[in-house]
């Protein structure tokens, strides 16, 4: 067995992280939409929907980011800066933005303007700049390494 074996992973983690990793990213988006279109009209509407749908990224990215988590430090072992790493860095940031976000937006609607949008901004910037890294590194095979 060589060294730089990479982990096996379930397969039932794989699908689950699979499929609601995507998730997130819609709602962030649509909400960094809304937040832009409350800037310009200030329609209350606006805002309390961006509200809601940050809320709803933000639970749907707990169990990817939990797989992830796993898998990073806990089941293989990376280099210090290998692209699965910064991928997750980058979410966790992306996450502790929307958080952030969420707490903004619990504000009155007329007092959430420049801050949900800088927040908005952060979120999908750092989700954007990930998948990039992530797609354009050599650490996101997730299938087994036959050698």
């Amino acid at each position: 067995m060589r060294a730089h074996a990479l982990h096996r992973r379930s397969k039932i983690a794989s699908v689950i992280y699979e499929l609601l990793d995507p998730i997130p990213y819609g709602f962030f988006i649509a909400a960094l939409i809304f937040n832009i279109i409350y800037v310009y009209s200030t329609n209350v509407m606006w805002a309390k929907s961006a509200s809601w749908l940050i809320a709803l990224g933000l639970v749907f990215a707990i169990i990817p980011r939990l797989i992830n988590l796993f898998w990073v430090w806990v089941g293989a072992a990376y280099p210090q800066l290998s692209a699965i790493k910064i991928h997750f860095w980058l979410n966790v940031i992306a996450v502790i933005s929307a958080t952030l976000n969420c707490f903004v937006h619990s504000r009155d609607a007329y007092a959430v303007a420049p801050q949900n949008l800088t927040w908005s901004i952060i979120t999908v910037a750092c989700l954007l700049i990930a998948n990039v890294i992530s797609s354009t590194g050599t650490g996101k095979s997730t299938g087994y390494n036959h050698e």
